[in-house]
């Protein structure tokens, strides 16, 4: 079992500078550091007032090619390979600046957010990183894709990839399967590089985006196999579909203890799993209250017992430092 740890934040204030995916412009994203507990915040410098959201999987909005945040004004496109490198590094409170809506590509990974997060360092924090243990298998699926978190045997998270889009696909099926770390995200997961296929390229430009993408921005697979680029990994792709899992999970702002394995998922799907997580956890629930304890105390008990007909029951074990066990019972 990984010991429960305290909160942390960055040391300085660190920028990363690319141009959009889809849109092309070009867009700055500072880091900076943020008190305990107030986890991560995207601000749109460019506006007036700058609006800003707290990240939360209510915020969140599922696209089939990438992920965003909207509350109010406030609105951002293709969060997940920031939200990757910030959970994979452990990196629990921070505020990022943008001064436009969509976030970056670069080289399609979470690599140079991460080099600049690592470059400034982090520093520990007084409050307990909050914890969401998973103690039975829970089961999203859509489209013939499925996701499942269920007990993590030595208590070390873990998160698994299938990937599989059929024998004509000129993308192989493949997994990944890894405990995550900073040590093993920063090496494993976050150089996998998004990956398209000519086809969507042809229809993506078809509609005024992407123009300036070239193979070597990102991944992009012909009937042939992989154009003018080279692999990674050899199970690259499924490790960039890890690396979006990861990043779409962070939104629920807990450290997962779990399994989580997806097969053929994406961000829609990542998106449900959050949402299920968040409803387990009973925020936003009118009928759960969950106490989550802080250094040295313990979460208080579950007050839903009495549920009605077809509701789900949240059995809130009571374990220290500031972590939930989730046990769902009907």
């Amino acid at each position: 079992m990984i010991r429960p740890r305290n909160e942390h934040t960055i040391a300085a204030p660190c920028e990363v500078r690319g141009r959009g995916y889809w849109g092309g412009r070009e867009v700055h994203v500072n880091f900076s550091p943020a008190p305990p507990g107030s986890g991560i915040r995207f601000v749109r410098s460019d506006l007036p007032g700058r609006p800003a959201c707290d990240v939360s999987a209510a915020a969140v909005i599922p696209g089939s090619l990438r992920t965003g945040l909207c509350q109010g004004a406030a609105s951002f496109a293709m969060i997940e390979h920031v939200m990757a490198a910030l959970y994979g590094l452990q990196v629990d409170n921070c505020v990022v600046e943008v001064d436009g809506e969509e976030l970056p590509g670069l080289d399609g990974s979470s690599g140079p957010f991460v080099d600049a997060l690592r470059s400034v360092g982090m520093v520990l924090q007084g409050a307990a990183r909050q914890r969401l243990i998973i103690d039975r298998t829970i089961r999203v699926e859509e489209n013939g894709g499925f996701i499942e978190a269920s007990p993590a045997p030595d208590g070390h998270p873990v998160f698994e990839y299938h990937l599989d889009y059929g024998d004509a696909s000129p993308i192989k099926r493949q997994c990944y399967r890894g405990a995550l770390s900073p040590h093993t995200f920063a090496r494993e997961v976050a150089l996998a590089r998004t990956f398209v296929t000519a086809e969507q390229v042809v229809a993506l430009r078809a509609q005024g985006v992407g123009g300036h993408v070239t193979h070597r921005d990102l991944l992009v697979f012909d009937r042939d196999g992989l154009v003018d680029n080279e692999l990674r990994f050899l199970n690259e792709c499924a490790r960039h579909k890890t690396l979006d899992l990861i990043g779409d999970l962070a939104v629920t702002g807990f450290d997962l203890i779990g399994h989580f394995e997806s097969h053929r998922g994406g961000h829609r799907l990542n998106g449900l799993m959050a949402s299920r997580l968040m409803e387990l956890a009973g925020c936003g629930s009118k009928k759960t209250s969950i106490g989550l304890g802080r250094y040295g105390g313990i979460p208080g008990d579950d007050d839903s017992n009495d549920r009605g007909s077809g509701e789900t029951e949240l059995a809130v074990a009571k374990v220290p430092w500031g972590h939930v066990a989730c046990s769902i019972n009907g």
